[in-house]
């Protein structure tokens, strides 16, 4: 049984930035996703989204235009590197502190670690955050991750020398934060 897992942030981590992305078709995967995700299955890890999704609370869009994306992410691993690259389970916070009040959810809140790690009896200290803000970061912290990297991609390069500062390791991108991690 596995009990242990990498919560990877969606926008900038798995997939190119786009403001607000909610149209599968805008969606473009981050060279490297799909190995990187075969990679930590093959050593024991389960993948798992954990993501913010304001643009919910804002009326931006609803919250099946997420589950549209999550297929699309899923659709595209799944051609580019066959079944071991697919996600194991997806959090979204649809919530935003102006619009909805505040959450236990949203990053960098533990709300969705903490909930994955109840659904898939995980071992929170043995699991590792992936993500390109330092609220990511501050998440896997808050839940008690073993530790937590930041990526380039993304919002990554504006927030790397924040995340050295705060004792984060930061790497180019997913590939490189898995395999840092897993050593």
């Amino acid at each position: 049984m596995v009990n242990r897992a990498f919560f990877l942030d969606r926008d900038g981590v798995i997939n190119e930035e786009v403001n607000y992305l909610h149209e599968p078709e805008r969606t473009v995967l981050i060279p490297g996703v799909a190995a990187a995700v075969r990679t930590l299955h093959r050593a024991g890890f389960l993948a798992l989204v954990v993501t913010n999704q304001a643009g919910v609370a804002k009326g931006y869009y609803p919250e099946r235009a997420v589950l549209a994306v999550h297929a699309r992410i899923q659709a595209m691993l799944l051609a580019s590197g066959g079944p071991e690259s697919l996600i194991d389970g997806w959090y979204w916070c649809p919530h935003h502190p102006d619009f909805t009040g505040p959450c236990d959810c949203r990053k960098p809140r533990p709300g969705m670690l903490l909930r994955a790690a109840a659904d898939f009896a995980l071992n929170i200290r043995a699991c590792f955050m992936v993500g390109d803000r330092m609220s990511d970061l501050e998440a896997g912290r808050n839940a008690g991750c073993a530790a937590s990297c930041l990526v380039r991609t993304g919002y990554g390069e504006n927030q790397t020398a924040q995340a050295r500062e705060a004792g984060f390791a930061v790497m180019a991108d997913l590939s490189g934060a898995v395999d840092l991690l897993l050593r």
